[in-house]
């Protein structure tokens, strides 16, 4: 049977992946989708570049338009990055009738809609497994697997390096900028890690499952975002103490009325919870839905083999598409519309720690501002702390909506008694809390 021809858009860590496994898998490729599959051209920035796997240097070229416009070419398959360009060459290559697959979170955060559009309109398939938690078949559990259940919420750790970062820091009590030094030398984290770091590379998976789990529209200014550079060792070992670690967590609930909130930030969670022992550089996404109840997927979140079999079970179920000529039906429009939470509507418990003025009536004058939105305290740590005359106040607080404990920060800060608000975070309890 006619071999199945595919163009590689890059031939970085990821690239050369695709190429060992199609090439290394080339039996049971052809077992399940009955014909083989070969790689006809490759785009890469340099043709005499060292290369980390043997290929014929006659299928490479520093030309997109001899992948994107061949017409011998059925499948593209993107891993080179960029998001403007990128879009404009994918776009191109649906037009020319070819299927896409790619790993391209950002590109698919920002403008998968547009392409899945084209891609329907055009016959095409666009697939992007690969683009969240490497090896975690995430979004084909959500589009497939979980497709009759609805559901509620998706809690995620979809970033290696902050993982990494906080779990060296939880356990060993390091500082954040020795680990983040650490996890650069290591090949972790990026020379300028700001993406990780700060939320945004968490952010951008969290559209692509929210949009998908919730079949509705979010968009990347939708999700409140805050990163990790603020931890510190202080508040991990609190954290420890209260029984609780930390995550970068993705969170996206939806309650019964379909209103929804998505955010990225640093999470707590109870030491019995399974996202809370998934450690270093590993990924996982924790799913809520009524009727499955809770279920865990967990893996490798990145690397070139855990990322590139993501790409080729994609390359499998297009190909599939092509002999069973249903390509284009995959994408299915968001069936609801955007329908955001305001932070009166969003509830939460919290995690405060306080330096105040060791002097009687002080921790009666805090209480009394949480009394005054009707919050509670679930625990309490009291200490002293190295400065003289000033107490350490710790805190976690039973649920309360983010529109009055964002008030009660607010008031706290203009107490005479309270020094200074060292760090606030968010709590999560069981699935459905």
């Amino acid at each position: 049977m006619k071999p199945i021809s595919i163009g590689l858009l890059g031939l970085g860590t990821v690239g050369s992946g695709v190429i060992k496994i199609i090439e290394n898998h080339q039996d049971k490729l052809i077992h399940q989708v009955g014909c083989p599959i070969v790689v006809k051209k490759v785009l890469v920035k340099e043709l005499g570049k060292a290369r980390a796997v043997s290929i014929d240097p006659a299928i490479l070229t520093t030309n997109v338009e001899e992948v994107i416009n061949n017409p011998e070419i059925d499948v593209i398959i993107e891993v080179m990055g960029g998001v403007e360009q990128t879009k404009e060459h994918l776009l191109q290559a649906i037009r020319n009738k070819k299927h896409i697959v790619t790993a391209n979170k950002d590109l698919m955060a920002v403008y998968g809609g547009e392409l899945l559009t084209a891609a329907s309109d055009n016959g095409c398939d666009v697939f992007y497994e690969a683009s969240v938690a490497g090896g975690i078949p995430i979004i084909r559990s959500l589009v497939d697997g979980l497709s009759s259940d609805r559901i509620k919420k998706l809690m995620g750790i979809v970033n290696g390096t902050t993982n990494y970062i906080l779990t060296k820091m939880t356990e060993e009590g390091l500082a954040y900028e020795d680990v983040l030094k650490e996890a650069q030398e290591l090949g972790y984290a990026e020379a300028n890690p700001a993406s990780d770091v700060e939320g945004l590379d968490a952010a951008r998976k969290m559209v692509i499952l929210a949009t998908l789990g919730f079949s509705m529209k979010v968009d990347l200014a939708d999700v409140k975002t805050t990163g990790i550079t603020m931890v510190n060792e202080e508040d991990l070992h609190y954290a420890k103490q209260l029984g609780y670690t930390m995550k970068l967590l993705g969170i996206a609930h939806r309650d019964g009325d379909d209103k929804v909130e998505v955010s990225v930030q640093p999470t707590l969670l109870p030491k019995a919870h399974p996202l809370a022992s998934v450690s270093n550089e590993y990924n996982a996404v924790y799913v809520y839905g009524e009727a499955v109840g809770e279920t865990m997927f967990y893996g490798p979140g990145a690397g070139s083999l855990p990322t590139a079999t993501s790409i080729v079970s994609d390359l499998v179920a297009v190909v599939k598409n092509m002999r069973l000529g249903i390509n284009g039906s995959y994408a299915v429009a968001p069936q609801h519309e955007k329908n955001l939470k305001d932070p009166e509507e969003i509830y939460s418990k919290y995690f405060l720690r306080i330096h105040a003025k060791d002097e009687v009536g002080v921790f009666s004058e805090i209480t009394s501002v949480f009394t005054q939105y009707g919050v509670s305290f679930e625990k309490i740590l009291q200490l002293p702390v190295k400065e003289k005359g000033l107490a350490e106040i710790v805190v976690v607080t039973h649920k309360a909506s983010l529109k009055n404990y964002e008030e009660i920060l607010m008031q706290l800060r203009d107490l005479n008694a309270i020094k200074e608000i060292k760090s606030s975070y968010r709590v999560e309890g069981s699935a459905n809390a």
